[in-house]
């Protein structure tokens, strides 16, 4: 609940994002370094999404996951850095209060929406690997169609519960945020209500789409290793192993990333550390996706093959 005491106190109008600020000398080189992955990132991503798109042989479940996870990674990324490039480049590092609601509903939402996309996926790869006999008709267009959407819809909900619930906060103290971003946890403790409520809700939405995909990707990915295991040939391992790797890296460094950021509590100690971590998850992990399924991904490679060289030599 408010205190009383804040009725004659002014409610905030924007915040302050600290960002980097703390490395003056810096600013430039990480304007630099970051614009140079905000391109790199939204090329790779868009390239993967024009693959899938375009390229017939990749309309199969696996591929739309795909693409759906590289789309997601574009706006992900886009939500983030084009504020944090301005920031760095004018040193302006204010942000309205509406602007910050905004910003937290979009960053909010993507990452709602990709532990349930990466949850999906690993289930994709649990009947690919362990029921190949049932895959095709398990898997089939409306069930992966609607996993997809399901995925979209659930993460935006979330995110749409948890603004709507921050907007009817009161702000009156300080509006200093020690982050790169409008984020949960800054904003609730810059709130001069009663916490309790918040974390209440935050803890179980993160519990829902946090962990509880955590845990189905985990116990998917059990299956899937032990299938592998029992497969005779060494070849016939390799081969069903390569299909789900690139996913298992990507797995590793979201979750690993996201469960430390959000589910250890916050303390002096592990306030920029948890920095760091959200640097990984919101801007590397968007990065390095398109480099980790291209690179370990026969089909893909093969179809941005074909796609260069009809680029450079036409139909003929």
């Amino acid at each position: 609940m408010a205190n009383p005491e804040q009725g004659n106190e002014t409610s905030i109008t924007e915040f302050i994002l600290l960002g980097f600020g703390t490395l003056p000398e810096l600013q430039i080189l990480l304007f630099l370094l970051f614009l140079l992955i905000y391109i790199a990132t939204v090329a790779g991503n868009i390239l993967i999404v024009a693959l899938v798109v375009t390229d017939q042989h990749l309309h199969t479940p696996m591929y739309v996951f795909l693409g759906n996870l590289s789309w997601l990674e574009t706006c992900y990324t886009s939500t983030i850095l084009p504020s944090m490039l301005a920031s760095l480049l004018t040193k302006d590092r204010t942000i309205s209060f509406s602007g910050c609601l905004t910003q937290y509903f979009f960053f909010g939402s993507m990452i709602a929406t990709e532990c349930l996309l990466l949850s999906v996926m690993s289930y994709d790869r649990y009947l690919a690997i362990c029921n190949p006999m049932h895959y095709a008709t398990r898997m089939n267009r409306r069930l992966y169609l609607q996993l997809a959407g399901g995925s979209w819809t659930g993460g935006f909900l979330c995110s749409g519960i948890i603004t709507l619930s921050i907007s009817q906060l009161t702000f009156c103290g300080s509006n200093v945020i020690d982050h790169f971003l409008c984020d949960l946890i800054p904003l609730i403790n810059l709130s001069c209500n009663d916490p309790q409520l918040m974390e209440i809700l935050a803890f179980t939405l993160c519990l829902i789409f946090l962990v509880v995909p955590f845990l189905l990707t985990l116990m998917s990915y059990i299956c899937i290793i032990a299938t592998i295991l029992r497969i005779p040939s060494s070849t016939g391992r390799q081969k069903a192993f390569s299909t789900c790797s690139s996913h298992l890296i990507v797995v590793t460094m979201y979750y690993g990333t996201l469960l430390i950021a959000y589910m250890f509590p916050t303390t002096n100690t592990l306030k920029d550390f948890k920095k760091v971590l959200s640097v990984i998850y919101t801007v590397l992990t968007p990065l390095v996706n398109p480099l980790i399924y291209s690179l370990r991904n026969k089909e893909v490679k093969e179809s941005l093959r074909k796609a260069s060289r009809k680029f450079m030599f036409g139909r003929g």
